[in-house]
Formats: structure tokens, sequence, C-alpha cells
């Protein structure tokens, strides 16, 4: 007949003692791992400088019953400070592992950009697709227009898109639509935008992640941070940089996405 082998009651003690301290230390090494599962470029990167073209303006989309207007309307919400918030919450979040350094660039180069970026979505284009998108001009224009070069990695926020609607309607950065039906009426702000990793040497495309949504209560919902507004809040063109609700809307969504966004990129540590 089989016994089980004696184990004296110390024995038994220091398995005990030993079985928490070893599944400690597993996940420790677990998150050692999952922190350093970065590519060999973003695992060489120690000087980073943060770029924002994102908060230039406002896009009022309207939707009724026949679909959308013809054309959107744009107002300017530059007094808001939008990519300056933006370049101070992303470079205070980079600090914890880069060293941020300032940089100058032409702001409207950059936000220009959003007629050729790709269409925002829950998921990251792969890299293989984005460093094939040659007529991309992110490259010449981190090359050309900003100021120091020669930091390991440049890291671009500039404006997304996404299609809204069963037509498909493009609305792009940030924006509120405004849709009416026949006894109600719906906004939606939205702030729409990617970050890119940028190569400082050779100005490859290292990463590259479009901010994901941040509610999924919504009632259309969008692929990026959007969330709803009540109606008071919808502005017009002579009131959209003077309206704090909104404004406060809009940053709420940019601060809620921006730390997840840049932890996709595995540019910060999960908090």
């Amino acid at each position: 007949m089989n016994r089980s082998p004696h184990v004296r009651p110390n024995q038994r003690l220091r398995t005990y003692v030993l079985m928490p301290a070893a599944l400690f230390l597993l996940i420790v090494v677990s998150g050692c791992a999952n922190l350093d599962a970065r590519s060999p470029k973003l695992q060489a990167i120690k000087t980073v400088g943060v770029i924002s073209a994102v908060g230039d303006e406002l896009t009022l989309t309207k939707a009724g019953l026949t679909g959308f207007e013809n054309h959107d309307q744009s107002v300017s919400i530059e007094p808001w400070g939008i990519d300056d918030l933006i370049v101070s919450r992303a470079g205070a979040l980079l600090s914890r592992r880069f060293q941020v350094q300032p940089v100058t660039y032409k702001r409207a180069a950059f936000a220009a950009l959003e007629r050729g970026a790709p269409i925002a979505g829950p998921i990251a284009v792969p890299i293989f697709l984005v460093n094939r998108m040659r007529d991309d001009p992110i490259k010449a224009l981190v090359r050309t227009q900003v100021s120091p070069q020669g930091l390991d990695a440049y890291v671009v926020i500039t404006k997304a898109k996404t299609k809204f609607g069963s037509r498909g309607h493009i609305i792009t950065g940030i924006g509120v639509i405004n849709r009416a039906a026949f006894f109600d009426s719906h906004a939606q702000a939205h702030a729409l935008y990617m970050i890119r990793v940028i190569d400082g040497h050779d100005f490859s495309v290292i990463d590259t992640k479009s901010a994901a949504p941040v509610d999924n209560t919504e009632i259309v919902r969008l692929a990026g941070p959007s969330r709803t507004v009540d109606d008071s809040l919808l502005p017009t063109a002579d009131d959209a940089a003077r309206n704090e609700k909104l404004k406060a809307a809009i940053i709420d969504l940019i601060e809620r996405s921006l730390p997840t966004t840049l932890q996709d990129l595995r540019l910060v540590n999960p908090s």
C-alpha cells in the first residue's frame, strides 16, 4: 500500500511561508515583463518632446430627420488653451519615465494633418501599415518645423476622424453634434485625437494610437472620446469661445482618455 511521505510540522510551515513569497515574486516579475514588452526603439527612448495640434477650432455638426446639413460650421476655440493643456498633462505623465523637454513648433502646420488622419477607432493602426503611409507628412514636419532637433522621440498629438450616423458623416477633432428627432434632440460633444510616436533620429513612426471611447453609456457611441451634453451647452458661432461649461466637458474627455492612450502606447505605466 502506498503511503504519503512523512512531512514534519516545521517543513509544512516553511512551505506555507514560501508559497506567498513565491507568488508575490511571480507577480512582480510578470509586471516588469509587461512594462518591458516594448519595441527596441521604445526601450531606447530617454528624451521626449510633446507636440499638440488639436484645439484650434470646434466643429458644430447638425443632423436632422433628413440627414446632415451640407456644411459643418467651425468656430475658433484657441482662447481655451487646449493644446497647452494637452502638452502639460502629457508631459507630466511621460516625465515619470522619460526626460521631457520643451519644444517649439508651428502648430498650424500640424493642425492641417487632419485631412490625412486615419479614421479613429479602438484598435491602433498596425505599425507596418503606418510605415507605408508615405504621403503622411508627419515625418517632414517633425524634421523641419520642430526645435530642438535630436531628441530621442517626439509624441505628436493631432486630430483624428471618425464616422457618425448611417450615412457615415465624417467628424473631426473637437466638436459638438446636435441631432434633432421628432420629439427630442440629442447633443454629443467629442474630442477625437490620435498620438504618433516619432523617432527623433530617423523620423520613422514608432507607433500610433487613436484615443478610444471613454463612456459606454452614449446613445450613439463614437469611435473616440465623446459624451452627452445638455442642450444648454450647445454653442453658437458667437459664444463658443466663452462657453465655459462646454470647455469643461471637452477638457474632461481629454483628461480621462489621455492617460489610457499613453498606456496603450506603452509610454506610461498603468496607474
